[in-house]
């Protein structure tokens, strides 16, 4: 009987493949964190703009909107994995945010607070399909 023999080129494709290929974790943010006991102290009613931003410090960005001034502070958190092959690449990026919003009357009085967190205990994901 003949052995067979594993040819060159094959182990050589082998080898770049190896080389080549690879996987990657990257993860980010973007703004500072919204601790809730900061938060908390805001009081709708009672509290002023500058209770706001002595609070909270500058916000992230502020708009008029309907008679009101809104104050936003936001925090992003971004996470990312790749596996890199020779002909195909798979990737999945998941980005979330918490997001919180103070209503700033014309009297300088705070009508409103809207606070939604996200990022807690976000996973990195490598399978790019589906959940």
């Amino acid at each position: 009987m003949a052995e067979r023999q594993t040819t060159p080129w094959l182990l050589t494709g082998l080898a770049i493949t190896e080389f080549l290929g690879g996987c990657t974790f990257v993860r980010g943010g973007i703004g500072d964190e919204l601790k809730p006991e900061r938060v908390a102290q805001i009081q709708k009613g009672a509290s002023t703009r500058a209770d706001a931003i002595a609070a909270l410090g500058a916000p992230d960005r502020v708009v008029e909107a309907n008679g009101h001034e809104v104050l936003q502070y936001y925090r992003y958190d971004i996470k990312s994995s790749s596996l890199f092959l020779l002909l195909v690449n798979f990737s999945r990026t998941s980005i979330k945010s918490d997001d919180l919003f103070v209503f700033v009357n014309k009297n300088g009085v705070v009508d409103d607070v809207v606070f939604g967190t996200k990022t807690k205990n976000m996973e990195f994901r490598m399978w790019p399909f589906g959940d």
